[in-house]
């Protein structure tokens, strides 16, 4: 997940990009029978053009959020006859990724797409890639210096947690005291500390409401039912809890569960299929979740396929793509589920 730093100010926009909208310069060649994924909207220009060998890096799928990831840009990539995808095996091991990089940049693909395990580490190899002529899409974890990057494309992670505090404040705004608790995920990611600034800011406009706990859960289902069974054991009034995690979320409903609580809303992040489900049932606590989407790597298929052509992107006057594309952290309810269920990952 991403570690975008303070270039907040540089980003496109200041709403979303998602793939299937901007990001339409690059066509899909599939017949107009197949009814397309929501992640696989037709694009703009649908004629192949320029053959593109695009190199993909990520690191290991240990995760759903990552696992989805490389869903996506293989799917994506399958969508077009001018593209092929060299897809390396991932690793959370920075030297060995940077080995796999190399082994890309040798390879000499005409684009490189990078989910680096960690950007600080990695900045050094996507600065030797663009050296060496090969343009560089930096996906979501954010290289140091622009210099490594053609563009960056990720998810807001500060929005995320803005973006859940506003809806949990929105539902507590008339209960008087309201208490709400915060299960975080890596506490040393710069992503965890941003989504907990949002979630702050956001319910300082709500005063009736106070963030009375806090633990990180490491974005595991092990950590989150054991850091949610200790929240509810200290905390025996609760009105609303954010998870920053629907992988942990899983954990964090099993403890809710053995503890017969629910007198409370949940709010999860990132979009994961089992926690549509839920929202979707309405039959238990998760009330929402906040989109962090993996369909940031389709798009990012996109954006290279594009590099790759010469071309920009649909719905834009520029002739070259986006030094910088933020997506935006929808929140998804029983309102609007049905919209998003089929980009739910597992």
């Amino acid at each position: 997940m991403s570690q975008l730093t303070s270039r907040r100010g540089l980003l496109f926009g200041t709403a979303a990009v998602s793939a299937g909208a901007l990001l339409t310069a690059c066509t899909s060649n599939e017949s107009k029978d197949e009814k397309p994924a929501a992640n696989d909207q037709p694009a703009a220009d649908d004629k192949p053009g320029k053959q593109v060998t695009v190199g993909f890096a990520g690191p290991q799928a240990d995760h759903g959020w990552l696992n989805a990831i490389n869903e996506n840009a293989k799917s994506r990539a399958k969508k077009y006859s001018d593209v092929t995808l060299e897809i390396t095996e991932g690793s959370n091991d920075t030297a060995a990724q940077i080995g796999q990089i190399e082994t890309l940049i040798n390879k000499k693909v005409d684009v490189l797409v990078i989910l680096p395990a960690d950007g600080k580490a990695l900045t050094q190899v996507g600065l030797k890639a663009m050296r060496a002529g090969i343009p560089v899409i930096n996906l979501d974890r954010i290289f140091n210096t622009p210099q490594a990057y053609r563009c960056w494309i990720g998810g807001d992670n500060y929005g995320m947690g803005f973006n859940a505090g506003h809806y949990i404040g929105e539902k507590l705004k008339d209960t008087a005291d309201a208490r709400v608790v915060e299960l975080a995920g890596i506490d040393n990611l710069e992503l965890t500390k941003q989504r907990t600034q949002g979630f702050d800011d956001a319910l300082k406009n709500y005063p009736n409401i106070k963030k009375v706990a806090r633990q990180a859960a490491d974005f595991t289902v092990e950590s989150g039912q054991a850091k949610m069974s200790q929240l509810l054991q200290a905390q025996s009034k609760i009105d609303a809890v954010w998870n920053h995690d629907d992988d942990q979320g899983v954990g964090a409903l099993r403890a809710i569960e053995q503890a017969g609580r629910d007198e409370f809303l949940m709010v999860g992040g990132a979009g994961a299929l089992s926690a549509f489900q839920a929202i979707k049932q309405d039959n238990g606590v998760l009330k929402a979740t906040v989109l962090y989407p993996p369909t940031m790597a389709a798009s990012a298929i996109d954006l290279a396929r594009a590099l790759g052509q010469s071309k920009g992107v649909g719905g834009l006057a520029e002739y070259e793509i986006p030094t910088s594309i933020t997506l935006y952290s929808a929140v998804v309810d029983k309102d609007n589920i049905d919209q998003y269920m089929s980009t739910g990952f597992r």
